[in-house]
């Protein structure tokens, strides 16, 4: 079948076909639909409307959602948050939010603001960002987080905030129903290229890079960020194991 059959079959103009095929035009979801039963492919179309739906929204640039400050943002995760049955984290760089203490997010944010240059509202931010640890402690989501060794050993602040940190996490980190965390060693096997992620249930991940951040609701991607999850899973090491790690950083950060 050429691309003028396709267009009688689908009922829309030649040239339709053929600036959708060159990229000059973006397909709408009724669009995909006609031309998956054309071509009697219909099992694929979940998979290209999302990826439809990725290439109209998934690169929210960190400009644009902090425009109006850094708050917005943390209220938005509160809500993603609240929305979702299981939530996993994994962050190989920093201890991820659910678990900061206030001194070490008002660092973190800090670094965000200053790097990128956006709305100086740290102040609000953080309060927003503390509000969202209330999911471990109501609500009905569970909460699985692995954290890199490394972020263990990296400073935020000063050394004083960093250790805080890390007794924090001795504290809390543990010993909760609704939280399971974990800790991948250094000595971890290599899994594949990864940042930090979050994966809402099992219809969304969200990836956050130096200049955007990324909504994934493809299929196809979402099943590599399960199979990356469950390999660094199994990797980590849990309770007295986990501990130890934390306690052997903060030893060694405090002399």
């Amino acid at each position: 079948m050429d691309g003028r059959q396709l267009s009688t079959a689908a009922g829309w103009h030649w040239s339709k076909t053929s600036r959708i095929e060159h990229g000059k035009q973006m397909p709408s979801e009724s669009d995909l639909a006609a031309w998956c039963q054309v071509c009697d492919a219909t099992l694929v179309l979940p998979d290209l409307v999302a990826s439809l739906r990725n290439v109209r929204a998934q690169w929210a640039e960190w400009r644009r959602i902090t425009a109006s400050g850094h708050t917005r943002r943390q209220q938005r995760g509160q809500q993603l948050e609240s929305e979702t049955r299981q939530l996993r984290i994994y962050n190989p760089t920093i201890v991820p939010g659910l678990l900061q203490t206030e001194p070490y997010a008002r660092a973190v944010l800090t670094q965000c603001i200053g790097f990128l240059g956006t709305l100086d509202d740290l102040n609000t931010a953080v309060a927003a960002r503390m509000a969202r640890q209330d999911i471990l402690r109501t609500g009905g989501t569970r909460v699985a987080v692995l954290v890199h060794e490394a972020a263990l050993r990296t400073t935020l602040g000063d050394d004083e905030v960093t250790s805080g940190q890390l007794r924090h996490l001795l504290d809390v980190a543990f010993g909760n129903p609704r939280l399971h965390c974990g800790v991948v060693p250094l000595q971890a096997e290599f899994v594949y290229l990864s940042g930090s992620f979050h994966l809402f249930d099992r219809r969304q991940a969200l990836i956050e890079t130096a200049s955007a951040e990324l909504s994934i609701t493809a299929p196809s991607e979402l099943e590599l960020y399960e199979r990356l999850w469950n390999g660094l899973h199994g990797h980590a090491v849990y309770g007295s194991a986990a501990r130890a790690l934390i306690a052997s950083a903060l030893e060694q950060r405090s002399g």
